[in-house]
């Protein structure tokens, strides 16, 4: 088994097919698309795929040491994730192509007027082993 993390993305990534944000939904609209997120999470733990997953809000801040004794410093120049990562997913299958079958499904969760969203998914493996670096 390999463990895969699906990202769904605010916005960084190509859109989506049914482009339309989710601030813009009907409060019906969104409760469909969270009720699939649901029922998606539900049918992979019945087959032990499904490891975890959140939604996230969109508050956050970087954080970083400002040095010995001094208070941590937030934000920065870069885009942050909260402006970019909407929620993510764990998923543990026996293949890529299981892997790549599942975002596929879960990019079909409904948007607005009921539509799938057919928004892009980020699928990324886990690091099983940590490199052999020589030098």
């Amino acid at each position: 088994m390999a463990k895969y993390l699906l990202l769904k993305h605010y916005r960084g990534g190509p859109p989506a097919v049914n482009d339309v944000p989710m601030d813009k939904w009907t409060p019906e609209e969104v409760e469909a698309h969270f009720q699939y997120m649901r029922d998606f999470a539900a049918r992979l733990e019945t087959t032990g795929e499904f490891v975890d997953g959140q939604a996230l809000l969109p508050e956050g801040v970087f954080v970083r040491s400002g040095g010995a004794g001094r208070p941590p410093v937030t934000d920065g120049p870069f885009a942050e994730t909260k402006d970019l990562i909407a929620g993510w997913m764990v998923i543990d299958v026996d293949s890529y192509e299981r892997a790549l079958e599942l975002a596929g499904d879960l990019s079909a969760a409904p948007g607005a007027g009921g539509e799938p969203v057919q928004e892009w998914l980020e699928l990324r493996p886990f690091m099983a082993e940590l490199p052999n670096i020589t030098e």
